[in-house]
């Protein structure tokens, strides 16, 4: 009997040494790191100016839906309103508007890891670069000459430094050298990007590009392309949106395209130097070699509150009457059809892969 058992604890140890290799056999078992790996985050603002915002959290097959993560996991609300999420290696940075702070959580478990409620003044973005957090602020919103990014210590979770910049920073990236950051104009308007040294933390230039600067992505030559929505027909003197390359070698705008007055477009987002954005009811497709703007959509007779394409997918949210759950939308790129609709938290403004 005795054999017996010592013989299936054998066989049992064996077979998990084989499930747990990486040999010529190609079984690979990747480490567990928390309940939300390998999924979507989507951040619900939540009700303005009362309420929460959430995190919803996706299985990458849809199969498993969690809402409010951040509470499920603390034992908190998040704040108001959830603005946007960062990450920086196994940390994300979850930007909370009008509470004015940064939950800092494991990106993996969502267990908290600090907060950084101190040197905020209505944050809203933010990127790391050369080791440092770069967070957009618009400080005292009826003042339009308080703007400014928030360098942050991400050892101490501290503001160590404020760096001041023009009206309405808005959408924040990074290379290893550089931050760039988009002036939409807060409740005003701009049409400016800064750059930012990481170095020196020091503004070493300013591009002027379209008016309402609102998103950039990168392509994989290393250049950044600014989408800019132009100035709606609201305004009074409505513009034209324009899409912007910026050379990063030494960050001057190589092209400018231009949109037709009344085309207003938001939303850029990027897969393999396809770039795709949103305007008029539709999603368009653009080629980063290209020199011309499309002129026929890529999808038609969609309209997202807000949008990104992964992995051949694109992910766009609808955020309803504002005070509803909205939902998240997830389209296949290539087919063009509507593969899943999902439930998430109020006004998702923000989707994000773990």
């Amino acid at each position: 009997m005795k054999m017996k058992q010592v013989s299936i604890l054998v066989a049992m140890a064996a077979l998990f040494t084989v499930s747990c290799s990486n040999d010529d056999d190609g079984v690979v078992i990747e480490e567990v790191k928390g309940d939300y790996q390998n999924g979507i985050l989507v951040a619900n603002e939540g009700p303005f100016n009362n309420g929460s915002g959430t995190v919803t959290y996706i299985s990458n097959d849809s199969l498993l839906v969690k809402d409010a993560i951040f509470k499920l996991e603390n034992n908190e609300d998040v704040g108001n309103i959830l603005q946007s999420i960062a990450f920086d290696e196994e940390l994300a940075y979850i930007v909370v508007n009008n509470s004015h702070k940064i939950h800092v959580v494991n990106r993996y478990t969502f267990k908290s890891e600090g907060v950084i409620d101190e040197g905020l003044l209505n944050p809203r973005y933010m990127t790391v670069s050369n080791g440092k957090g770069y967070v957009t602020n618009w400080g005292d919103t009826a003042d339009e000459t308080d703007d400014y990014i928030a360098v942050i210590d991400l050892i101490s979770n501290t503001v160590s430094e404020s760096i001041p910049v023009e009206l309405g920073p808005e959408a924040i990236t990074s290379n290893a050298n550089f931050v760039y950051v988009a002036h939409k104009g807060a409740f005003g308007q701009n049409n400016k990007v800064s750059i930012i040294d990481s170095s020196s933390d020091l503004i070493a230039s300013t591009l002027t590009v379209g008016d309402f600067p609102n998103s950039m992505q990168w392509d994989t030559a290393g250049n950044l392309w600014v989408l800019s929505s132009g100035a709606p027909e609201y305004t009074g003197e409505e513009t034209k949106g324009t899409l912007t390359e910026i050379n990063t070698s030494d960050n001057t705008i190589s092209q400018t395209l231009d949109f037709d007055t009344t085309e207003h477009p938001s939303a850029l987002s990027v897969e393999d130097d396809t770039f795709y954005y949103g305007m008029s009811n539709a999603v368009y497709s653009f080629e980063s070699g290209s020199d011309v703007l499309p002129t026929e959509a890529y999808i038609n007779d969609v309209s997202f509150y807000t949008m990104t394409v992964n992995n051949g997918k694109l992910y766009g949210t609808d955020a309803k009457d504002y005070v509803s759950k909205g939902d998240l939308y997830i389209y296949d790129l290539n087919t063009k059809t509507l593969t899943n609709t999902i439930s998430v938290g109020i006004i998702p403004g923000g989707i994000y892969f773990n």
